[in-house]
C-alpha cells in the first residue's frame, strides 16, 4: 500500500530546486527581489548547464573548447553572473550552436488613428 503523504512531507534527500525556491520567495521578499535582480543570469545559468549536460561534456572540456577556465564556467552557472555577448558567442560556438537573443512580452503599440482622407480636402 502507498503511503500517504503529509502537506509537510520532505523527501530523505530532501526538496527540488523549484520547489524551493518557490518557498523561499514566498517566505521572503528579500529573496524575491535578489532572484528578480538575477533573473536574467539565471536564465543564462539555466541554459549553460541545460546544454552543455545535453552534449554530454564537462565543466573542464567546455572550459578548453571556450579558452576560459573552469572557475569562469562555474560562475556563468551559478546563476549570478551575466556574461559579455561576446562569452555568449564563444559559449554557443564551444557547445556548436549560435546565439538567439529575443524580446519578449512586449505589449502591442495602440493603433494609430486613421489618416483623414486628404482627397476630401483636395489633396493628394
Amino acid at each position: 500500500m502507498k503511503q500517504k503523504r503529509s502537506p509537510s512531507w520532505t523527501s530523505p534527500v530532501g526538496e527540488d530546486a523549484r520547489s524551493a525556491a518557490a518557498r523561499r520567495r514566498a517566505e521572503s521578499p528579500v529573496y524575491a527581489a535578489l532572484e528578480k535582480k538575477h533573473e536574467v543570469a539565471l536564465a543564462i545559468a539555466d541554459l549553460v548547464i541545460l546544454h552543455r549536460s545535453r552534449t554530454g561534456l564537462t565543466q573542464e572540456t567546455l572550459a578548453e573548447r571556450m579558452g576560459t577556465s573552469v572557475s569562469a564556467i562555474s560562475r556563468l552557472e551559478s546563476g549570478f553572473h551575466v556574461p559579455s555577448l561576446e562569452t555568449l558567442r564563444k559559449l554557443a560556438e564551444a557547445l556548436g550552436g549560435r546565439v538567439k537573443i529575443d524580446i519578449v512580452d512586449v505589449a502591442a503599440p495602440k493603433a494609430r488613428p486613421k489618416r483623414r482622407e486628404l482627397t476630401k480636402a483636395g489633396k493628394t
